[in-house]
């Protein structure tokens, strides 16, 4: 198993500053050309690495600056796949609510093209010696969970086992292949719907739709291991387990107990980011899962409200999680991203520095300097 650059990292994204979005505008409003946009998210991205770099941060990513949304963006660039935007839902309680793009598999899934290769070389180019640049994706698993199997081509894939997880996994392994050739060494891919079948609501639209949400999981597991059957040797492939993450909102809650053994025990990953700010994600029990080898980055600073955590209560926190798993494969990290759209988070720029200086002292002062 490969080890992570740190005792301390962060899931991803970051708070696109208003130049950037604004520039994005004009580029759907048909005032900048895609290269001149380029341009400007070369220049936000090397801002965000000098601010990541600043703060004392290891992993280094471009803030998912070039996407408007963390999965569609790489989703809807592989072969065989077609997305349909999401829409913002107003609830009655006032709050908005990101409601779930349909992703829908209309042809053979193929990697028709490197998605991710020359945002990876320009960050590399940016990032400092001594420091790993990472690349955040969409887990595989979102193929099939949001539509299920009505949303899968009967015409393309009469039947879903093996091909159609052979496929996916085929062209996940394509894309890790030509990131590892420009030297990409850390890969991590984000997951909403493991986190989601930890919560009733979710494990019954998923029976509705005729899946049985006690064995999804394990399938899950076995198709995520297809991938990581073709990690090219010495990448660190990661999973984030996230419960929503729009506007500060969420979508999700419920324990990691459902899904616990079958993401740890029989995921052949490397290290799994895990949100657990609040009591929506319920103990530290599940974590007894945890074989060792592997790393659970904790996720107990939230990137969804400027409220400083305290180091006190985050160290009370890291000590109640090694009661299940040992102290030395843990780590510390924000929950999710501050921006995982590129609506952001309800959260002030300055809190991103204030969360992630708190993330790297805690645990220098937990695990040593090191």
């Amino acid at each position: 198993m490969t080890q992570l650059p740190a005792r301390y990292d962060h899931v991803g994204s970051f708070l696109r500053p208003q130049y950037l979005l604004e520039a994005r505008m004009q580029k759907a409003n048909g005032e900048i050309s895609a290269e001149q946009l380029r341009a400007v998210e070369d220049k936000a991205i090397t801002e965000i690495v000098r601010f990541q770099e600043h703060v004392g941060l290891k992993s280094i990513t471009d803030g998912e600056f070039r996407r408007t949304y963390f999965h569609i963006d790489f989703l809807e660039q592989l072969g065989g796949v077609k997305t349909d935007i999401p829409v913002t839902i107003r609830k009655p309680d006032g709050t908005e609510e990101l409601a779930p793009p349909v992703m829908r598999v209309i042809d053979k899934v193929r990697h028709a093209k490197d998605i991710q290769l020359a945002d990876f070389k320009y960050l590399k180019s940016q990032v400092s010696v001594g420091r790993t640049p990472k690349v955040c994706i969409p887990s595989p698993t979102m193929l099939h969970f949001r539509g299920g199997r009505a949303g899968i081509s009967k015409e393309a894939y009469p039947e879903l086992e093996p091909t159609f997880y052979d496929d996916v996994a085929k062209a996940y392994g394509d894309e890790l292949r030509s990131l590892a050739a420009a030297g990409c060494t850390y890969v991590q891919m984000d997951d909403t719907n493991l986190a989601y079948l930890c919560d009733e609501k979710m494990r019954e639209a998923a029976r509705q739709r005729g899946d049985d949400p006690n064995e999804l999981p394990h399938r899950y597991a076995k198709f995520i291991n297809k991938v990581v059957a073709q990690k090219p040797a010495g990448m660190l492939l990661a999973m984030h387990l996230c419960r929503g993450n729009f506007k500060s909102t969420h979508a999700a809650s419920g324990n990691y107990e459902p899904v616990a053994e079958a993401l740890l025990k029989e995921m052949n990953l490397d290290a799994y980011f895990m949100e657990y700010d609040d009591e929506r994600s319920g103990d530290f029990k599940p974590l007894r899962y945890l074989p060792k080898g592997k790393t659970v980055v904790l996720g107990l600073v939230t990137t969804k409200f400027d409220k400083l955590e305290s180091k006190d209560e985050l160290k009370r926190r890291i000590e109640e999680a090694a009661k299940y798993a040992p102290l030395e494969q843990l780590a510390l990290s924000p929950q999710c991203g501050f921006s995982s759209t590129v609506h952001g988070n309800k959260i002030a720029v300055e809190a991103q520095r204030n969360k992630l200086r708190l993330v790297i002292e805690t645990a220098q002062e937990v695990w040593g300097q090191s």
